[in-house]
């Protein structure tokens, strides 16, 4: 495909823009296309796949760049990322330009630093070291996009049904080799118009959230919590499981999080979720519900580093301060979710953070201050569900291993009142 001039010039523009890490890889895409409607459908594709493609290989596309050119970078990207050939960029190019082109190419099988190889920082591929895992695995996942996961709505349709409707549409699509509800799409098809999302028969939800919704295993009567809500995947998972039934709240701090579930929630056809903005985890509807809820949920607000094949700016946005930050906010809310708990009842904690800090220690650190909880063995309850997945007494999936986003999330339950 002959590329254009104009199409190196919005990619490198974007990746200016994206570059600035001021926001969200994706809310700064969708200002920066809002600035430029000139931009056509491929032209925009383009753009977007150039764009997460240099968050994902910056460190080595620019060490080997040898440039701080936002547009020789593109063009980087758009020959070693993006497969494009220098005949392909001849139109879009100046002579100069492919010539630089030629040395770059010449240099893309140069040995790196180890960091700079895997395309993350110092600090975080120091981090990596010390966890059991295969870091150099990891960080090839990290370094590919993500594939489309779906769930389906059980209260509109089976999988079965779902799955055979796709596949009549052409599309490579399998289910999910451990969620009951998840369907892969293979490729990047665009399915943000499909009819089977726009009517809430289906849901866009990585497997691995997807296998922590199924850890609350909750029953149809009970009252759920969802305390860290944002835009609401695992809430409406939650409402599914219970077939619309008894009340799940899905709170949040930020009402434009949840806002973003009310359009997901119309679709679904549930009825019994009640979303609610609160001030902060000690707010005083939080209180009234102290020790009346059956199943709380805390996915804690954390580095996120576990979904980089998805969001892969957060490497270059959070810092190694932040990981302290976020592991005090997260021992803070899990206390408070904690005194929602009844008797006999089941509290997750859970992150897509890798780290140590944010979910071995944090569930460690609750456990020795609430002697009222014990500890239960995730694979035991995923097993009751039918979910054939074995990493231990708390739940970790990884990219490598297990193909889906890397979650984390221990289960503890709260004693029956008789013996507390």
């Amino acid at each position: 495909m002959t590329l254009r001039r104009a199409q190196v010039t919005a990619l490198a523009q974007a990746i200016t823009r994206v570059g600035r890490f001021d926001l969200a890889a994706d809310s700064a895409l969708t200002a920066f296309f809002r600035e430029h409607h000139e931009l056509g459908v491929h032209d925009r594709s383009l753009v977007a796949d150039g764009t997460f493609a240099w968050l994902r290989r910056r460190r080595s596309l620019e060490a080997l760049a040898q440039t701080d050119s936002p547009r020789l970078v593109a063009l980087a990207v758009l020959v070693r990322e993006l497969g494009h050939s220098v005949r392909e960029l001849e139109a879009a190019t100046s002579a100069a330009e492919r010539d630089w082109l030629a040395q770059f190419k010449a240099r893309v099988h140069e040995e790196l630093p180890e960091a700079v190889a895997a395309d993350v920082p110092d600090w975080l591929w120091e981090r990596l070291g010390a966890i059991d895992v295969d870091r150099a695995a990891l960080v090839r996942a990290w370094q590919a996009p993500a594939p489309l996961d779906l769930r389906v709505n059980v209260l509109k349709a089976t999988r079965d049904e779902a799955l055979a409707a796709l596949e009549a549409q052409g599309l490579g699509v399998t289910a999910t080799p451990w969620s009951p509800w998840g369907l892969r799409v293979a490729g990047r098809p665009s399915l943000a118009r499909h009819a089977w999302l726009a009517d809430g028969r289906l849901e866009v939800q990585d497997e691995g959230s997807q296998i922590v919704g199924a850890l609350m295993a909750p029953k149809r009567s009970d009252m759920v919590v969802d305390f860290c809500a944002g835009a609401g995947g695992k809430t409406l998972l939650l409402a599914t499981q219970m077939r619309s039934q008894g009340r799940v709240y899905a709170f949040d701090t930020s009402a434009a999080r949840l806002a973003r579930l009310a359009p997901r929630l119309r679709r679904s056809g549930l009825s019994n979720v009640h979303p609610q903005t609160i001030a902060s985890e000690r707010d005083p509807r939080i209180g009234r519900l102290a020790g009346k809820i059956d199943r709380v949920l805390v996915d804690a607000p954390c580095t996120g580093f576990g979904t980089l094949r998805r969001n892969p700016d957060l490497k270059w946005r959070r810092s190694e301060r932040d990981v302290a930050e976020l592991a005090d906010k997260q021992r803070r809310i899990l206390d408070a979710a904690a005194t929602l708990v009844k008797p006999g009842g089941r509290l997750v904690y859970a992150t897509c953070s890798v780290l140590p800090e944010e979910n071995d220690a944090v569930a460690d650190a609750f456990l020795a201050a609430h002697p009222e909880f014990h500890e239960a063995s995730a694979s035991e309850i995923l097993a009751k569900a039918g979910i054939a997945l074995d990493t231990g007494a708390r739940l970790r999936t990884w990219p490598h291993r297990h193909g889906c986003d890397a979650f984390f999330a221990a289960v503890f339950e709260r004693a029956p009142a008789s013996i507390a």
